[in-house]
């Protein structure tokens, strides 16, 4: 059987409905075996997305596919949640490699010196991603109590969004119900967020169930007039292509977010209080490093400028407030860029974690980057948030 058939076979198995069903999968999968995968100790992700905020893979399927690419050790990071980090801690245990669990949200810069600016949040000035890493077990409760209803004031900005979706696609004859359509694409129900991604996601299964797989391409660029470069455009005109949603999404996500963007507002934490927060639950709270953005890896984001410009007066401002790391990827970084980042982080004396943003099927769990020596502090790194955390 072909690689990838296989893999999509057990990701069934690891994707099932529940928690339990996923485990219970997962050791007979394991327990199958006929050999191992090959060990890559050079490597480590610490920003790995489940199906709780967006993603293919189960907490389970998520820890699976780590191993499966030679992984030792692996960390949850999942926006406005933390409710699938019990079942990856225990999908570790099973898998025989270690974990660490966090997750991101965004936060309120007003009062502090970076008020009005525009940070690591291509969306708005004003509001910044942050990530709670290393959260020990003891602390999962309080951070659901305090999200939970964070995730409903979302939701409302979530409805009006659908509506300006629905504005935009109702030339076309293409509609969104919230309900029917948004949140069964997601885990809202079990503790779960609802991010941009599911509204566009959901859009994307509605593009190619109206215009076909066959002519998903042509629509985009004649009907909804989007521009697509080769690579791109060839990907979404193959029916064959596995990822075809998860592309499109990508599109949309690119020339759409904008046009439908409602701004955040009560829904997003003071950071004063987030950084209390993280202290409250023995977590690291770290900055997500974005850097100006030249061609995105990722395609879901236009050349901008973001924080380069004023990036020692950010160090102080973090220093100021509490915060005591800094997260970044090195695939989505100049060199010139990371060193720069990692002086600034030697200078403020700011823990370093790293971790590839996965969260479409054509990802890889892998940042090759992670060979080079300027790099090897990270995944050693990830190893002292798996002891810290008894992950």
């Amino acid at each position: 059987m072909d690689k990838f058939v296989e893999r999509q076979e057990v990701l069934k198995l690891l994707n099932a409905p529940t928690p339990e069903e996923r485990l219970a999968n997962l050791a007979i999968v394991i327990g199958s075996e006929k050999e191992h995968p090959e060990v890559m100790p050079q490597y480590a992700n610490n920003h790995i997305h489940t199906i709780y905020s967006f993603s293919p893979y189960s907490p389970t399927a998520a820890v699976y596919c780590a191993r499966d690419e030679g992984l030792q050790t692996a960390g949850i990071m999942d926006h406005d949640t933390i409710a699938g980090a019990v079942e990856f801690r225990k999908a570790g245990k099973i898998a025989g490699i270690g974990t660490t669990c966090g997750m991101e949200c965004r936060a309120d810069l007003s009062g502090t010196r970076m008020a009005g600016r525009k940070l690591n949040n291509p969306d708005q000035a004003g509001i910044c991603y942050m990530a709670i890493h290393s959260v020990p077990e003891s602390g999962f409760e309080r951070l659901n109590e305090v999200f939970a209803p964070l995730r409903e004031r979302r939701n409302v900005r979530n409805r009006r969004m659908t509506e300006n979706i629905n504005r935009l696609m109702e030339p076309f004859g293409i509609k969104l119900d919230f309900e029917k359509d948004v949140l069964p694409v997601s885990q809202y129900s079990a503790g779960g967020s609802v991010t941009e991604r599911h509204l566009l996601y959901a859009l994307s299964l509605k593009i190619l169930e109206k215009a076909g797989e066959n002519s998903c391409a042509e629509f985009v660029e004649q009907e909804l007039g989007i521009a697509l470069n080769e690579k791109t455009r060839e990907r979404l005109a193959d029916p064959a292509n596995p990822h075809l949603a998860y592309d499109l999404l990508g599109v949309m996500k690119a020339e759409l977010v904008s046009r439908i963007y409602v701004p955040a507002t009560d829904e997003c934490m003071p950071f004063a209080d987030l950084v209390k927060l993280a202290d409250e639950v023995g977590a690291i709270l770290c900055y997500p490093y974005l850097g100006d953005v030249t061609d995105s890896v990722t395609g879901d984001k236009k050349a901008a400028k973001f924080e380069d410009d004023f990036l020692e007066e950010l160090f102080e401002m973090l220093k100021e407030e509490g915060v005591h790391g800094v997260t970044y990827m090195p695939a989505r970084n100049t060199r010139e860029q990371l060193t720069r980042l990692q002086e600034l982080c030697r200078k403020y004396d700011m823990t370093e974690i790293s971790g590839e943003d996965v969260n479409s099927s054509r990802q890889s769990m892998i940042c090759p980057q992670l060979e080079d020596p300027q790099f090897k502090h990270l995944v050693d790194a990830a190893w002292k948030l798996v002891k810290r955390e008894g992950g």
